[in-house]
């Protein structure tokens, strides 16, 4: 068996969907996954379970169990003396016909773009577990007053709050959004420029559905948040990488790049994952760009309220006075991700399209909701939370710079970004990354590896660590687990 077929079992083992199953059950279900997918060949020897037993920090007498349901099922044969191998008597071709999650294209009743939205795949959440990124704090979230601003809402508005909703957004919540926006980002909004969705995901859907025909192109960030280039693949569109040094997205690139696209789409407040804040030198020749290219800039502005370091630099739709730009917000960080409330401010000839294929999606954004945050953010609640937070999330950021260089020195170096949610660490003892997020979740312990938002070849491997959600107990608890996993005398068991 291979390195990279024991990696599958190991997987295996740590997925939560089968975190009910015993042991033994979860080998066998890999190995036997492994022998219909044609990974292990007919005849293949298997490792005698002594050594697949070691090799997966298991009991013999488990293994041993995932062997004897394998050979009683037909799918190995145990020869006395010799070992265990693939069975050879058995035609397992039918078997191996690609299933709807390993080639969506392969079925007869999808049309090309559920198809590509299947081959781009999907966007989950994370786990709420260390070291989890995107994830923020919510035990300290003041739940008795929103509880009493709902009660609030529906003491007001009465049933006329159970009706449907305006698809463009509740005006009261438009409102705050435009002046706090304004306020607190410099951009320029008005409440009827702003459209009220259920996430920032929604809204680079909507971009990719409303401004791009397939085969069309946009420039995106290298690295990237996965979410937008699913969301844009999902459309048909092109991808076009452009690289993120510590200014971000470097706009000199992107200006001698003479290839076709509509737009262009980045986070600079917070560069997701790397957290590189984009210089206002570069946001002005971005505008420059749009104008001459005609192309759409497409701000996801992650973060911006967290941000550590000096006041924030000014949005890019603040400082674009051609009106080329489209702001994406959110308070699924900002307040609680149960919310579902995000917004987008959009340039004047864009609202009606957007809104009208807003209302092919899902109608209109829950109302009541709507309602209570334009209260939290009205009343002053939302500002005083989010500063509270934010020295929260500094503290914790010290304190995981600080874990890090404590109990990962020599294998990691953290780089700490100005705010936000999670800091990259770049791997520097040349460890595999894909085997140490593996060798962590089989401690309970999330690790993201960075190779999975770029879209390089050969990537800087290392992790994005979360930290808003933990405390600096659980953020400690968590990095000297996290060592503890990753000593070669544990690897090499």
């Amino acid at each position: 068996m291979k390195h990279t077929d024991l990696g599958t079992v190991r997987t295996a083992l740590a997925d939560p969907a089968h975190a009910a199953l015993p042991l033994h059950a979860r080998i066998h279900r890999a190995i036997r996954r492994l022998v219909i997918d044609a990974a292990l060949p007919l005849g293949q020897a298997l490792p005698a379970t002594r050594t697949l037993a070691r090799s997966l920090d298991v009991s013999r007498d488990t293994v041993e169990t995932a062997y004897a349901q394998l050979h009683a099922e037909g799918f190995i044969e145990r020869r006395v003396g010799s070992g265990s191998f693939v069975a050879e008597a058995i035609d397992f071709a039918p078997a191996r016909r690609p299933s709807h999650r390993r080639s969506v294209a392969l079925l007869p009743n999808l049309g090309r773009r559920g198809t590509a939205i299947g081959e781009a795949g999907g966007v989950r959440e994370l786990a709420p577990r260390c070291f989890a990124p995107g994830i923020p704090e919510t035990r300290m979230f003041p739940l008795a007053l929103w509880e009493r601003l709902h009660r609030q809402v529906l003491k007001d508005r009465g049933t006329a709050a159970l009706n449907h909703g305006d698809p463009q957004g509740e005006e009261p919540l438009r409102r705050v959004i435009a002046e706090y926006v304004n306020l607190e980002r410099g951009a320029h909004a008005t409440p009827d420029r702003v459209v009220v969705l259920t996430s920032a995901q929604q809204a680079m859907s909507l971009a990719a559905t409303v401004l791009f025909d397939a085969g069309d192109a946009v420039f995106i960030e290298d690295p990237t948040y996965v979410g937008a280039r699913r969301a844009f693949a999902a459309a048909g569109v092109a991808c076009l990488p452009v690289r993120v040094d510590a200014r971000g997205m470097v706009v000199e690139d992107l200006c001698a790049d003479e290839r076709p696209a509509k737009a262009v789409f980045l986070s600079p407040s917070h560069q997701y994952p790397t957290g590189a804040t984009l210089a206002l030198d570069r946001r002005l020749a971005l505008i420059d760009w749009a104008v001459r290219r005609r192309a759409w800039i497409i701000e996801d502005d992650y973060d911006s309220e967290f941000h550590f370091a000096g006041p924030p630099t000014a949005c890019i739709q603040g400082l674009d006075p051609h009106e080329w730009t489209i702001y994406l917000g959110t308070f699924t960080k900002s307040v609680f991700p149960a919310l579902r409330l995000a917004y987008v401010v959009l340039p004047p000839r864009l609202v009606e399209p957007f809104v009208t294929a807003r209302t092919l999606l899902d109608g209109f954004t829950s109302v009541i909701p709507q309602l209570v945050l334009a209260r939290f953010i009205e009343d002053g609640h939302f500002g005083a939370y989010v500063r509270t937070m934010r020295k929260v999330y500094e503290e914790r950021l010290a304190a995981l710079t600080s874990a890090v260089a404590t109990h990962l020195a020599g294998v990691v170096e953290p780089r700490p970004p100005r705010g936000g949610l999670q800091m990259s660490c770049i791997i520097n003892n040349g460890m595999d990354e894909a085997g140490s997020v593996a060798a962590a979740r089989r401690n309970g312990i999330e690790l993201s590896g960075l190779s999975s938002f770029s879209f390089s070849d050969s990537p800087e491997p290392g992790w994005l660590l979360g930290f808003a959600a933990f405390t600096p107990d659980e953020i400690g608890a968590a990095a000297r687990r996290l060592a503890a996993a990753l000593r070669p005398s544990k690897a090499a068991r």
